[in-house]
């Protein structure tokens, strides 16, 4: 059996065995990316997914989350778990949001996903303002809730969101840290973040969790700015600070798609860097199914750890 980082093979699970707070507790750095898979039926899409994190497989990411798969029924995608996990090579983390499902869906997906063999679960409300999206009876109105069935049901690592500028509704950064601080409390075992583009707000975070008494791993999420400006275009309106040199780049090359690709590139692999030397456990990449900047930041840190 190899060594893991810090941890007794003799009495420890491999690498590949463990769930991702095991890993984030293990030691080493953890490199993560995030896919959002199309509905299970529009299989021209899906095929083109899986050529996407095919890319990734050389790099060997440590977890693949997969966002909460879009009109699916879960018992409809063991197939596709098994597809994508094969693909890309990594653990997979599944998203469920709260939200769409109600009490009774919860046990018997998280039934369904004891029986693929999945242990890692990332626990986030979902968006309440989308009627199709709300499941019926509202039974988790915040991730706190869903969290809390999920260690009653027990058998699962989870992660949950966070947001270092804010969530959107929260009306201050420090109420939303006393939430957060709940959410901990109710069973989270790491958090991960949504994207930002300066890493002062990463840091300035992590100082405010502390004080606040959360102590759980906090991997920063990065995304390329052009992936973000694209993701805006699509009606997304998650408000995220762009730094001024970030602003320049976007404006000489917003006629450029491949110069505005490769400064993207870039600009991600100096945040990953400094993430990753001022003491970030790792990075998770949002990939929004195009992978380029995931592999320039795989390339350059995996199997250095």
């Amino acid at each position: 059996m190899k060594n893991t980082y810090g941890v007794n093979n003799k009495n420890s699970k491999s690498l590949e065995a463990l769930t991702v707070s095991e890993r984030l507790k293990a030691g080493g750095k953890v490199f993560s990316v995030e896919f959002f898979p199309p509905a299970i039926w529009w299989k021209e899409q899906q095929e083109k997914l899986f050529h996407n994190a095919k890319g990734l497989k050389p790099f060997q990411p440590d977890f693949v989350f997969v966002a909460d798969l879009d009109g699916s029924v879960f018992e409809e995608a063991a197939t596709f778990f098994k597809k994508f996990k094969a693909a890309t090579g990594g653990e997979l983390v599944v998203h469920l949001a709260g939200a769409k499902y109600s009490r009774n869906e919860i046990v018997k997906i998280c039934a369904r996903l004891k029986a693929m063999g999945i242990k890692n679960i990332f626990a986030i409300r979902g968006d309440m303002n989308k009627p199709k999206s709300r499941a019926p009876g509202h039974d988790y109105r915040h991730a706190i809730q869903l969290i809390t069935e999920l260690k009653k049901i027990g058998g699962f690592s989870i992660g949950g969101a966070c947001y270092p500028e804010k969530h959107p509704d929260a009306p201050t950064l420090e109420k939303d840290i006393d939430r957060l601080k709940e959410k901990v409390d109710a069973g989270a075992e790491y958090l991960v973040t949504q994207c930002f583009f300066d890493n002062s707000c990463y840091f300035r975070f992590l100082e405010k969790t502390t004080a606040a008494g959360i102590n759980v791993p906090i991997l920063p999420g990065l995304m390329s700015i052009e992936t973000y400006l694209r993701w805006m275009r699509e009606g997304e309106k998650i408000e995220i600070a762009v730094p001024k040199a970030l602003k320049l780049g976007i404006e000489r090359y917003k006629n450029n798609r491949m110069g505005l690709l490769n400064f993207s590139a870039n600009y991600a692999l100096t945040q990953a860097t400094e993430l990753l030397k001022g003491g970030a456990p790792g990075v998770n990449v949002f990939t929004r199914n195009f992978t380029p900047v995931a592999e320039v930041i795989l390339k350059k840190f995996k199997g250095r750890q």
